[in-house]
């Protein structure tokens, strides 16, 4: 393990076909520029750990994982890349394409998960990735996944319409429909079913997408990418120096347990990495350091813990004109 953010894992990619070796190539950089902008804006460094499956193992490939801690403006911030190969793609993979259960695939993607150290800071997540399959046929078939999606754990409308707004225009040159559809499968997503909650105030997600074809589909996954800065940066420089103190912290601390809940019980990127014998340390970079849970805890109507759970956890039109 390094303290360097140059390491860059060549294994998987001597075996890549050059369509997979390009999009390797695009994740590779944008893991490296965005912890490097990170890395600036909180004054500390990314661990790096570069890994490798062998033969032996239920999947081949490597990554990168990268990992900022106890930092000043974040508590805990992991971003990783990996590249993996296996004999048959799990469940969670072909539940909307019965036609590939079985087949050999090549996965691809950079996945993120920062936790600010500020309650007021919002968490937030990024994942874009590439599938591809070879069924009996001999056909590869190759789709992409992805998004964005922001959790506060205090309200603020004005960061809630710029998330929003960064999405759309990501989004637009490949379609003025994609948004609202992307926005919408978001809400449906990123929410505890269970609980019948929302986890955020959510953003923009896709998956099994190669309607665009493969060229114009991967540069719709850049531009999501490409975005992600511009999406979260300025929200946390208007909030990284609100003063906070116990009450905030607590409410923090149980809101993360709402995160914790949909990582390990909803999430399919989490599932797909279980399934297929991922290396679990890299799946579960995006656990907060520190969480908490109350039993049947309300908060008092009247307070901005009651407004972020009735006025901000629920599926809203945040581009609409706001009263």
């Amino acid at each position: 393990m390094t303290s360097a953010s140059t390491t860059s894992p060549s294994s998987s990619s001597a075996n890549s076909s050059p369509i997979a070796a390009s999009v390797r190539e695009y994740l590779i950089g944008l893991q490296t520029r965005i912890t490097d902008t990170l890395a600036a804006k909180d004054g500390g460094s990314f661990l790096v750990d570069a890994w490798h499956k062998g033969p032996q193992e239920q999947l081949q490939g490597d990554g990168i994982t990268k990992i900022l801690e106890d930092g000043k403006v974040f508590e805990r911030a992991g971003c990783g890349f990996s590249h993996v190969r296996g004999p048959k793609l799990p469940p969670s993979a072909t539940q909307h394409r019965p036609e590939l259960a079985g087949a050999p695939f090549e996965a691809m993607g950079v996945s993120l998960v920062f936790h600010p150290r500020n309650p007021y800071v919002p968490t937030v997540h990024m994942n874009v990735r590439m599938i591809a399959a070879t069924p009996a046929n001999g056909q590869t078939v190759a789709w992409f996944g992805g998004g964005m999606d922001l959790t506060p754990y205090y309200g603020f409308t004005e960061d809630a319409v710029h998330f929003h707004h960064t999405c759309r225009q990501a989004l637009a040159p490949f379609g003025d429909a994609l948004y609202p559809r992307f926005k919408t499968w978001c809400d449906d997503y990123f929410c505890n079913k269970h609980r019948n909650e929302q986890r955020g105030v959510g953003g923009i997600f896709f998956d099994d997408f190669s309607e665009l074809g493969f060229e114009r589909s991967f540069d719709m996954l850049r531009s999501v990418g490409d975005s992600f800065l511009e999406a979260y940066l300025p929200i946390v420089e208007r909030r990284q120096h609100m003063p906070y103190g116990e009450r905030e912290r607590a409410h923090q601390l149980y809101r993360r347990g709402r995160y914790v809940e949909f990582n390990l019980v909803w999430d399919r990127g989490t599932h797909f990495g279980l399934q297929s014998g991922g290396r679990t340390e890299s799946i579960l970079l995006s656990m907060p350091p520190l969480v908490s849970w109350s039993y049947q805890h309300q908060p008092e109507p009247g307070t901005p813990e009651h407004a972020l759970l009735h006025e901000f956890l629920v599926p809203r039109d945040w581009l609409a004109p706001q009263a």
